[in-house]
């Protein structure tokens, strides 16, 4: 089978087939990839709602669209052809930032730099000297976070950032529509203002409208350094833009052989391979982080704020590359056609290509075109 895929598990996912000229939902079943597109079930959001999605999955009725491998490596820009998509759909794509602490260090260092690579080696230097690894054990929220708080202001040294990583409140964000995010094998984009960026690799949960996590897939949230760390409110512009965020290969649903604590205890390997021989790697352990996934998910829906057709929520990366690509002290920056694979063992491997997002191909595809297929199709 194809190493887009993990060698067992329950899979969610979907494909755009051009016989219904629209998305079909799909499973895999010995290196099929089986269409199980319903009445009861046209979404992906339908079955996540389900009270026992996998049970559902393993039992649903489909047809065969073709070989796993024959479609993972599919012209996934080509229409005309089965590919793989985002393996979400109606779900709002929500993402936590600042939840590991040599990320969360990178954050201010970006704040500081106001977005500056150049100026940000020193400035990591004396707040790596302030900080260190001081962080990573403390609670957020707790006394003793508080007591690290006004240290770290007496110090000169307190950032919005800080504020996110060890205080109460957890930083969660919008980053993307609905609809737009891309799947593996799709070209991801940077805004073409940005000169500083970096991919990153993190886990996200798939949760129902009643805050119940049932699976977990992989994604890239695109990142413009430069343009977050110049102000924190142009976060919008820095996370999404067109492609900027892929989920995917597909949605891995809670069972008997996979389920949450597994996520807690998952290592994700990033590798960005350049058209100009430059290799990166990275690893990312989801055991670092600094908030339990459930508690980023209590903070992000729940009495205070509901998301009828779920979400789909990024538990924030360790990964903050700082090695030097081309110039000393700039550290790391995407260019034109990086290749960048994310890779766990139980979710699979989310490979894209980095473009500028004013010259993928323009997201048109949105709710409306979705409503309208599906009623045209008898799914509705």
């Amino acid at each position: 089978m194809t190493t887009l895929f993990p060698e067992s598990g329950l899979l969610l996912a979907r494909v755009w087939n051009p016989d219904a000229r629209g998305p079909s939902v799909v499973t895999l079943r010995d290196g099929e990839v089986i269409d199980i597109t319903s009445r009861e079930a046209p979404l992906v959001r339908d079955i996540c709602e389900m009270d026992e999605p996998a049970d559902y999955v393993r039992h649903a009725h489909g047809r065969s669209l073709g070989a796993v491998d024959k479609i993972a490596a599919a012209n996934n820009h080509d229409d005309a052809i089965i590919h793989f998509l985002a393996p979400c759909d109606l779900q709002s794509i929500k993402a936590c930032g600042v939840t590991f602490a040599r990320s969360m260090a990178e954050r201010v260092i970006e704040e500081q730099a106001a977005g500056d690579p150049q100026k940000a080696d020193a400035i990591r230097r004396r707040v790596t000297a302030s900080i260190g690894d001081s962080l990573r054990n403390i609670v957020p929220g707790s006394p003793e976070a508080a007591k690290v708080k006004a240290a770290l202001i007496a110090e000169g040294v307190w950032s919005q950032y800080l504020e996110v990583g060890i205080g109460p409140d957890a930083e969660v964000f919008s980053k993307a529509q609905v609809l737009s995010s891309v799947g593996a094998g799709a070209d991801v984009g940077l805004h073409p203002i940005s000169k500083w960026n970096n991919p990153e690799p993190e886990i996200v949960l798939t949760v129902s409208s009643k805050g119940r996590v049932v699976g977990a897939t992989l994604g890239n949230d695109v990142n413009l350094r430069d343009v977050e760390g110049r102000s924190a409110l142009l976060l919008s512009k820095a996370k999404d833009n067109n492609a900027s965020c892929s989920i995917g290969p597909a949605i891995r649903l809670f069972d008997e052989s996979y389920s949450l604590d597994d996520v807690r205890k998952a290592e994700l390997d990033l590798r960005v391979v350049g058209e100009d021989g430059y290799v990166l790697h990275g690893r990312s352990s989801m055991s670092e982080i600094s908030r339990d996934p459930l508690d980023l998910v209590s903070q992000a829906m729940g009495r205070h704020h509901q998301y009828p057709d779920g979400i789909m929520l990024f538990l924030g990366t360790l990964f903050a590359p700082t090695e030097d690509r081309d110039v000393p002290g700039e550290g790391f920056t995407h260019k034109l056609g990086d290749k960048v694979s994310i890779a766990s063992h139980d979710l699979g491997r989310l490979q894209n290509t980095v473009r500028l997002s004013t010259e993928i191909a323009p997201w048109t595809f949105g709710i409306s075109h979705l409503m309208r297929n599906l009623a045209a199709r008898g799914l509705l």
